[in-house]
């Protein structure tokens, strides 16, 4: 018996210190890329704020898995794509999995519009919940979505400089 109570004792006290620890992680995460396009804003915009032109730029929008239902809704495998708001030099997209988990995307077009270069900043944004395997699962956001928006960027530079 003393056994049983050592190891349900030890389990929560365990449990209390991992939780703990998991509360010190921040509980919103941001991730953001940005290149350098030698191209206009103007050229650049329409290819953002408009999902018929993503699979151009976005490897993972020529799917069979994905449906785009207009110009600002596309559903991505199990995430509803929806273009918020299109502003001179941004658009805001929210991405929502089929668990409910919201990360809202933001890219931001910075220049001149007469000037024949721009930067695209790409970012995501994510609140976090309490539970210590969410907490200590953000720590990959930035390794695994880090590198498949600087893949994507890449390709919305050669196609906006073609």
């Amino acid at each position: 018996m003393k056994l049983i109570k050592l190891g349900l004792i030890s389990f929560l006290v365990l449990g209390i210190i991992i939780t703990s620890i998991g509360l010190l992680f921040p509980s919103t995460v941001l991730v953001s890329r940005a290149v350098d396009v030698n191209a206009s804003i103007v050229k650049i915009k329409p290819m953002l704020a408009d999902m018929h032109q993503w699979p151009l730029w976005l490897e993972g929008m020529k799917d069979s898995s994905v449906t785009i239902q207009s110009s600002t809704s596309a559903q991505i495998g199990n995430t509803a794509v929806t273009i918020t708001a299109v502003t001179d030099s941004t658009i805001v997209a929210n991405w929502q999995a089929a668990d409910g988990a919201l990360q809202v995307s933001t890219m931001r077009l910075i220049g001149k519009p007469e000037a024949n270069t721009a930067i695209v900043q790409w970012q995501f944004v994510q609140q976090i919940g309490w539970y210590p395997w969410e907490r200590f699962g953000s720590m990959m956001n930035d390794k695994i979505m880090g590198t498949q928006m600087e893949r994507h960027l890449q390709l919305l530079k050669q196609v906006a400089e073609n």
